[in-house]
């Protein structure tokens, strides 16, 4: 059922049933794909909890409009292909954790434990360490953003830093052939987070977070300019 879930989500994600639009009969698609009515029926109430399409008495399935999608729900992102991410979604994620991370930092500064810490620079030795290889730096870049979320100890920032995780995995994804310079960059500014927590300043912190974050913003302007060329 999974990749039967994952393909009609990709075919409402590609426009092939646009917002309104009915997706064709139960029986149908368990031919086009097939598999039998009850996986169908199934797949379509797993887009339909993550307000994908829903289902209306004499009409059928009907796709619902982008603005009901759960778009941070990690499956939904996962769906989704990184090239075929809209733009305006990279710049929504972007403004979240510009919202948000700077003071999940200050937080961290002044709570994060010992034990904390040490994982937090081991991630960022991953990012450090990394070079040419994109996918450890990734899952290491990752990984620092959930220790500091976590290391914040407050339980709402870091349910939104479980949310957000995969959000920010597609925005890495979309940066990361972004020369190893940048990286380098990125991977420094890190380490002035650690450097902060480790020292107890939360404006240091604060101030390191802000800086990431720029760093992603003009990757994330690079990224665009190379996708529309």
């Amino acid at each position: 059922m999974p990749d039967v879930t994952k393909a009609l989500a990709s075919d409402i994600f590609s426009g092939r049933y646009p917002a309104g639009s009915s997706l064709p009969t139960e029986n149908d698609l368990g031919v086009e794909y097939g598999v039998s009515r009850t996986v169908i029926r199934e797949a379509l109430k797993v887009l339909a909890a993550k307000g994908l399409v829903l289902s209306r008495p004499r009409i059928g399935t009907v796709v619902c409009d982008q603005d009901n999608w759960n778009i941070i729900d990690p499956q939904v992102l996962a769906w989704h292909a990184p090239h075929a991410l809209d733009d305006k979604l990279f710049d929504a994620i972007l403004e979240t954790r510009r919202a948000i991370e700077p003071l999940v930092a200050e937080l961290a500064a002044t709570r994060a434990t010992l034990q904390e810490i040490a994982d937090l620079e081991m991630a960022w030795q991953g990012m450090a360490g990394a070079g040419e290889d994109l996918t450890q730096f990734s899952r290491s870049d990752i990984a620092f953003h959930q220790i500091v979320y976590g290391a914040s100890h407050n339980p709402i920032f870091r349910q939104i830093g479980k949310l957000i995780d995969t959000a920010l995995l597609f925005s890495l994804e979309a940066t990361a052939t972004i020369s190893p310079v940048r990286r380098m960059e990125a991977a420094v500014a890190h380490g002035e987070v650690v450097e902060a927590l480790r020292m107890r300043d939360a404006v240091a912190a604060r101030n390191a977070a802000n800086k990431i974050l720029d760093l992603a913003a003009r990757d994330l302007t690079s990224a665009k300019k190379l996708k529309n060329n």
